[in-house]
C-alpha cells in the first residue's frame, strides 16, 4: 500500500533535487542543466538590488502566518460546532456547503471581489450611496485588503480543512464523553476539557507542516485580487507576486529557481527550528 507513495516522493521529490542546480547557473536549455554557465548567487540579485525583498518577504511571512494561525483556528470551531449537530442531514449538508468554496477557481472569487468593491458600481458602494454616504475607494486604500485577502482566504479554505479536524474528533472514544457527562460536565466543559486537548497534536501537526511552505504565497489569491494595482503592493505584494511581474515575458529560469530555492531554504530552517522547540516542549507532537 505504500508503495505508489515512496515511488511519487522518489520522482517527484528526490529526483528532482538536483535541479535546485539551475538557481547558480546562467541557465541555457542546449547546454542543459550541468553543462549551464555557473555564475554563483548572481540570480539572487534580482531580489535583493531594488531593495524589496525585506517587504515582500515581511508580507508573506506575516499574511502566511495568519492564514496558518487563524485558518486553523476557524477550522476547529466549525469541526466542534458540526460535531455538536445532532441532526444527520443538516450536518451533511453544512458541511458540504462550507466544503463548495474550496472548488470554486480563484479567478471567479477575483470577479466576485471587483464586484463588491469596485468604485462605481461594486455592491458595497451601492449601499453606502443608497445611504447617501461618500462612495468608498477599496481600490486605492491598501490598509484595507489586508483584512479582505484574509477573509476570502479563511472563507475558501476553512472548509476542507475542517474535515481533518472532524475526522480527529470521530476518532475520540465516546465512552469518554460518557463518563464526563456522567459526572456531570456540561457540554461546554467536555468541549474545552476534553475535545481541545485532544485535537492539539493534530494542530501542531498541521501547523509544522504549513511551516514548511510559508514563504510560499497563494499566487492566484493575490495575483487575481490584485492584479497590477501598484497602489496596493506596499501591503499586498508577496514573494510569488513579485517575481511573477519581475520574470513576465523573459523566460528566465534561473531567477525563478533562485527564488524558489529561496523560499524552499527559509522554509526547511524555519520547520527545523519550530521542530526543535516543539520536541522540547511536548516531545509527542514532534515531527522527528
Amino acid at each position: 500500500m505504500l508503495s505508489p507513495v515512496i515511488v511519487y516522493f522518489v520522482l517527484f521529490h528526490y529526483l528532482v533535487m538536483p535541479g535546485a542546480y539551475v538557481a547558480f547557473v546562467d541557465f541555457n536549455i542546449s547546454k542543459g542543466i550541468f553543462g549551464s554557465h555557473f555564475i554563483g548567487l548572481d540570480n539572487f540579485q534580482f531580489l535583493i538590488k531594488n531593495g524589496d525583498l525585506w517587504n515582500i518577504t515581511k508580507n508573506t511571512l506575516l499574511y502566511n502566518f495568519v492564514f496558518l494561525a487563524l485558518g486553523n483556528v476557524v477550522q476547529i470551531v466549525f469541526a466542534i460546532m458540526l460535531a455538536e449537530i445532532s441532526g444527520k442531514w443538516f450536518k451533511k449538508i453544512s458541511q458540504s456547503v462550507l466544503l463548495l468554496p474550496y472548488f470554486i477557481s480563484m479567478v471567479i472569487v477575483g470577479v466576485f471581489a471587483y464586484n463588491m468593491f469596485n468604485y462605481d458600481s461594486g455592491f458595497m458602494n451601492t449601499i453606502l450611496a443608497s445611504l447617501g454616504m461618500e462612495r468608498y475607494e477599496f481600490y486605492s486604500d491598501p490598509g484595507i485588503w489586508k483584512y479582505i485577502i484574509v477573509a476570502f482566504k479563511i472563507w475558501s479554505t476553512t472548509g476542507y480543512g475542517m474535515i481533518v479536524y472532524l475526522a480527529t474528533i470521530a476518532g475520540i472514544n465516546h465512552d469518554l464523553y460518557e463518563a464526563a457527562y456522567m459526572d456531570g460536565s456540561s457540554k461546554w466543559q467536555r468541549i474545552r476539557y476534553m475535545t481541545l486537548p485532544m485535537l492539539k497534536p493534530t494542530f501542531i501537526l498541521l501547523l509544522l507542516f504549513g511551516l514548511g511552505g510559508i514563504l510560499k504565497g497563494s499566487f492566484d489569491l493575490f495575483y487575481n485580487l490584485i492584479g497590477t494595482n501598484s497602489v496596493l503592493y506596499p501591503q499586498t505584494d508577496i514573494i510569488d507576486t513579485y517575481v511573477f511581474r519581475s520574470l513576465v515575458g523573459q523566460f528566465n529560469f534561473s531567477m525563478g529557481a533562485a527564488v524558489g530555492f529561496y523560499q524552499s531554504l527559509f522554509g526547511l530552517v524555519l520547520v527545523v527550528t519550530v521542530n526543535l522547540i516543539v520536541r522540547k516542549i511536548e516531545p509527542d507532537s514532534a515531527l522527528f
